[in-house]
């Protein structure tokens, strides 16, 4: 007989609010941790994307919240806005019938609102580092019950654990509670060694030892069986061309698509190029206001989209259901990153097709992605009639041009350099749209016309 929510340990309004939410039988990681997060344990989760993470930490945290439901009881720390929006979204739809309160705080929003929600003393705060740590610094009286939280979360915990995120991360820990006197829970779809190594550090007196539980080690992740990994081999001048008519022939005509690009501008260029060509697309991108983001997302998830163009924004834990063909315009740098964008499609069980464009210089990216994920790539041959690519190049390039002189009349781009720009001057924090400026104290130094020694003055 399959374990059951119950089972492992869930109250029954909690079973009951799965249910309702269309999800009654336990996954692996949830079998895994949420029992013994419930005794106690500090854990660290890893399992690949969308396996329910978010409900291996969310479920036992209610659970322990509604036996003492005051104050703030857990902070969840993710690195995107979009990442944070999702996980809110989940805690909001369990809490649904006992006046779950969380707050959301990331950038892209009202500063003073979030603020005033943190003072507030919601149950949950679903957080982004870099807005959290903004809010402590300017708003030290307003997080004050921070010190009493039950439960700290690091989701999508190996980037939380870069350089990236350090600074930020170290003021939002700072504000919590010791790690003694607090539950932590970090969760990643791939346990690095700086991850793992958490499990090893000295167990503070009074506390249980930390729970490793990994699904998929890093040393062995594999990409879905059923997924098909394919490749067109393509002159970097006419990949959009290439794009362009794989969106429209037959196999994929009517297919959902993600399209990942490593940049910005080449996500913007791109929706613009195939929005000429009249498909139905939409885009997600850092250079976005956050309304756009989240616009971008509800047309996409509800079909008003067929094909999303992302930048690795959309990789890694967002909630994209039924994404039938991943395309990889760009290569990215990371194998990992190959293993995360792929794992957008084929999932739970189902098939699904991911094709790469491969130019010359990607080739050695390849030789590292094959060898990571101990796979080969095959070649997708259906669009590789010459003469319909040579067709579709004027079109597209005509697209193209006209996508960046609206984006030049448009000023896309200006805040990137208007930032880069107030970077060179201090340290710019992309998530609090702040500068903190570096000041170098001058030293009075003696003239070169005098070689007089100054003489010292006591006040």
């Amino acid at each position: 007989m399959a374990e059951s929510f119950a089972s492992i340990g869930l109250p029954k309004w909690l079973v009951e609010a799965l249910s309702a939410m269309k999800i009654n039988t336990p996954t692996n990681i949830q079998k895994g941790t949420i029992p013994k997060i419930l005794e106690g344990y500090d854990c660290i989760g890893g399992a690949k994307t969308g396996s329910g993470k978010t409900i291996a930490f969310g479920a036992p945290m209610l659970a322990k919240w509604s036996e003492d439901p005051c104050g703030i009881f857990g902070v969840v720390l993710t690195p995107t806005r979009e990442l944070a929006m999702q996980i809110a979204d989940q805690f909001a739809a369990l809490g649904s019938t006992i006046n779950l309160k969380v707050a959301l705080v990331i950038g892209g929003e009202s500063i003073i609102e979030q603020s005033n929600q943190i003072k507030e003393c919601p149950h949950f705060i679903i957080a982004t580092p870099g807005r959290l740590a903004h809010i402590i610094s300017e708003h030290p009286e307003d997080v004050r019950a921070l010190k009493r939280v039950k439960f700290v979360v690091l989701d999508e915990a190996d980037r939380l654990l870069t350089d990236t995120f350090s600074e930020d991360l170290s003021v939002c820990l700072e504000s919590l509670p010791a790690s003694n006197k607090r539950q932590t829970l970090l969760f990643t779809a791939t346990v690095t060694d700086a991850v793992r190594s958490l499990k090893d550090r000295p167990v503070p007196e009074g506390k249980l030892p930390v729970l490793l539980h990994e699904l998929d080690k890093i040393d062995d992740v594999t990409v879905p069986a059923k997924l098909f990994l394919g490749y067109i081999l393509t002159p970097f001048l006419v990949k959009e061309s290439v794009l362009h008519n794989l969106l429209v022939n037959d196999d994929f005509k009517d297919s959902t698509a993600i399209v990942f690009v490593n940049r910005s501008e080449t996500a913007e260029i791109l929706r613009r190029v195939l929005r000429h060509l009249e498909i139905r697309v939409t885009s997600l991108h850092s250079e976005m206001p956050q309304s756009e983001r989240t616009n971008s997302l509800h047309r996409f998830r509800a079909g008003a989209a067929r094909v999303l163009v992302a930048t690795d924004l959309a990789s890694r834990g967002l909630d994209i259901p039924s994404v039938e063909l991943v395309i990889n315009f760009d290569i990215p740098r990371d194998p990992d990153d190959f293993i995360h964008r792929v794992g957008r499609t084929a999932r739970a069980g189902r098939k699904g097709e991911s094709i790469s464009l491969i130019t010359p210089n990607d080739l050695n990216r390849i030789v590292a992605i094959e060898a990571r994920i101990n796979r080969k790539m095959e070649e997708y041959s259906n669009i590789s009639d010459s003469s319909l690519i040579k067709k579709s190049l004027k079109t597209t390039t005509s697209a193209k041009i006209e996508a960046k002189m609206e984006m030049d009349r448009e000023g896309f781009g200006e805040r990137k350099r208007y930032l880069k720009k107030r970077a060179n001057a201090g340290v710019y924090d992309l998530e609090t749209g702040l500068t903190t400026y570096k000041v170098t104290p001058t030293t009075n130094k003696p003239s070169k016309k005098s070689n007089k020694k100054s003489k010292k003055v006591t006040n």
